[in-house]
C-alpha cells in the first residue's frame, strides 16, 4: 500500500479500475457493493450484452498491493464462489431483469507502487 492507504482505499481503487474494465469491455454496471444480509456482498452486478443475449454478471473484485501473499485472484475460494452463487440467485429473486443468463467472474487487480495497475479478469469462475 502506498503511503497513506488503508485497506480500504487500496480495495476501493481496485473496484474502480475494475468497474472501468468491465465498461471498456462493454459491460453496464447495474449495482456496486449490493449486500444481501446474511450472505455477504457481490463487488460489482453488470449487464453483458453480448452474442448469445443478455447475461448478468456477478464480479467479485480482489486487489493487492504486491504479491506477498500470492496473486489477487488466489483469494477468490471454492467457498468464495458458492457463496457469489447463492448472492446471484437473490439479486436475481429480487428483480425482474430480462436475462438469458448470468455468469460469476473474477477481476484481480495488482497495485504494485511505482507501476501501472495490472488488472486480470476471469470470466466464469463460479
Amino acid at each position: 500500500m502506498g503511503a497513506g492507504q488503508s485497506r480500504q482505499d487500496v480495495g476501493r481503487q481496485g473496484e474502480d479500475l475494475a468497474v472501468a474494465e468491465l465498461e471498456r469491455q462493454g459491460l453496464e454496471v447495474l449495482a456496486r457493493n449490493w449486500r444481501c444480509g446474511r450472505l455477504g456482498e457481490v463487488d460489482i452486478v453488470a449487464l453483458d450484452r453480448g452474442p448469445g443475449g443478455p447475461t448478468v454478471v456477478f464480479c467479485e473484485v480482489k486487489c493487492r498491493s504486491g504479491l506477498g501473499f500470492g496473486h489477487p485472484l488466489e483469494a477468490i475460494t471454492y467457498a468464495k464462489r458458492r457463496t457469489l452463487r447463492q448472492l446471484a440467485a437473490e439479486w436475481m429473486a429480487e428483480r425482474t431483469v430480462p436475462v438469458g443468463r448470468i455468469r460469476i467472474d473474477a477481476i484481480g487487480v495488482l497495485l504494485t507502487p511505482g507501476q501501472p495497475p495490472q488488472i486480470s479478469h476471469v470470466k466464469a469462475v463460479g
